[in-house]
């Protein structure tokens, strides 16, 4: 699915064919979900500036939705607000910050899934399922919107696992460290998405079957290699610096 096709369903989900009536709140959500998925592909790069003004004739709606999504990205620490000048995307993360997520997802997220295991409802096990087969769509997908998209979803595989753990204060947790929007905006390969999956399947597989022990350790696999992966492009980074230095 090309980058225009994509776009043009994203935008279709918060304008077109839209009911009168619509509440702002449902507006100003779906509007969030396009900002969020314009920044793991990139389309929104990171230091650039966003207005309100520019967003609402992009996307066909008021103002008004635009500055609630805005403000709640915002609190969320998505985007920073620029006196009389809109809001600015942040940088990248930085290898600290990065290395202190990994750290606390590592803490948190193999328990989630333990507990998912012995928790889980047949109903959200279905649903887990339901989400893989939407990332198996995107997977390998041409585009930015398309590895976005992806992202999104497996944020949201992610997020199931915790809510299905029954532990609201492990899930609050993680949605505010955002990982997923960090790390998709790091990196555009669709390598990650290929090797996502089959670990992604292995957390499942044990959830399904009922086993906390392996569940645990399946998703403690996961971000450890998920941490290898984007550990890299640091290392890279330091690598070309250095070399720039000797130059």
């Amino acid at each position: 699915m090309d980058d225009e096709v994509m776009i043009a369903r994203r935008r279709e989900a918060v304008t077109g064919g839209m009911p009168p009536g619509r509440s702002r709140g449902r507006l100003a959500d779906e509007v969030y979900d396009t900002l969020l998925g314009q920044l793991m592909s990139l389309r929104i790069e990171p230091g650039s500036r966003v207005t309100i003004d520019v967003l609402a004739r992009e996307l066909g709606v008021s103002q008004t939705p635009i500055r609630d999504a805005l403000n709640r990205m915002e609190a969320e620490g998505l985007v920073v607000r620029v006196p009389h000048a809109g809001y600015r995307i942040p940088p990248q993360i930085t290898r600290h910050r990065f290395e202190d997520m990994l750290e606390l997802r590592l803490l948190l997220e193999p328990a989630a899934a333990r507990r998912s295991a012995e928790r889980a409802s047949s109903e959200q096990v279905a649903g887990l399922r339901r989400m893989l087969e939407e990332m198996a769509e995107l997977e390998g997908g041409d585009g930015p919107m398309a590895y976005g998209a992806f992202g999104l979803r497996d944020a949201a595989f992610h997020d199931l696992v915790a809510l299905s753990a029954e532990n609201q204060v492990i899930r609050e947790a993680l949605a505010r460290l955002h990982t997923h929007v960090h790390l998709f905006r790091l990196l555009h390969d669709t390598q990650v998405t290929h090797l996502a999956m089959a670990e992604h399947e292995a957390v499942l597989a044990a959830i399904a079957a009922r086993d906390p022990d392996a569940a645990a350790y399946a998703m403690r696999r996961h971000i450890l290699l998920s941490g290898e992966r984007f550990r890299r492009l640091f290392d890279e980074a330091e690598g070309a610096d250095g070399m720039a230095v000797k130059a």
